[in-house]
C-alpha cells in the first residue's frame, strides 16, 4: 500500500526537489552577480526532470590528464542533470555573465511554478486522503 502511494507521489517529489536545486543556483547567480569572472549557471529543467523520472541521468566524465587524477565533485550536475553556462545577452568587461533582469526573472518564474507544484501535490494529498477515509 505505502509502494502505491510513494509511486502516486515520486513525479511531484522529483518536480519539487529539481524546482529547489534550481532555486539554489539562480540564487547563487543572483549573489555572484558582482564577482569578477562568475559565470552564470542553470539547468535545462525539462530535460532534467525528463531524465530523473525515466530514472536515467547524465553524468558527464571528467577530462584527466593522468590515471592517478582523482574523481571530484565539480558541481557539474544537480540531480543528474547537467549545470550549462548561460550565455551572456551583453559580454562585461570583468567577465562576468549575469544579467539581473535575466535572473530576476528566472528565479520569480522558478518560484511561482515550485508554489504551483507545491499546490498540485497538496491537492493531490487531499484527494488520497479522502479516498482512504470514504
Amino acid at each position: 500500500m505505502i509502494n502505491k502511494l510513494d509511486e502516486a507521489l515520486r513525479f511531484n517529489q522529483t518536480a519539487l526537489s529539481l524546482r529547489g536545486a534550481r532555486q539554489e543556483l539562480l540564487a547563487s547567480n543572483i549573489a555572484n552577480a558582482d564577482t569578477p569572472g562568475y559565470k552564470a549557471r542553470d539547468i535545462n529543467f525539462a530535460a532534467a526532470l525528463q531524465n530523473a523520472v525515466a530514472g536515467s541521468s547524465v553524468k558527464l566524465p571528467l577530462a584527466a590528464s593522468s590515471s592517478v587524477h582523482l574523481e571530484g565533485n565539480s558541481g557539474s550536475t544537480v540531480m543528474g542533470a547537467p549545470v550549462l553556462y548561460r550565455r551572456p545577452v551583453q559580454p562585461s568587461a570583468d567577465g562576468n555573465t549575469v544579467d539581473m533582469d535575466v535572473e530576476r526573472a528566472q528565479f520569480a518564474d522558478n518560484a511561482l511554478r515550485y508554489e504551483a507544484s507545491v499546490k498540485f501535490t497538496s491537492e493531490k494529498l487531499k484527494d488520497m486522503l479522502t479516498a482512504l477515509q470514504g
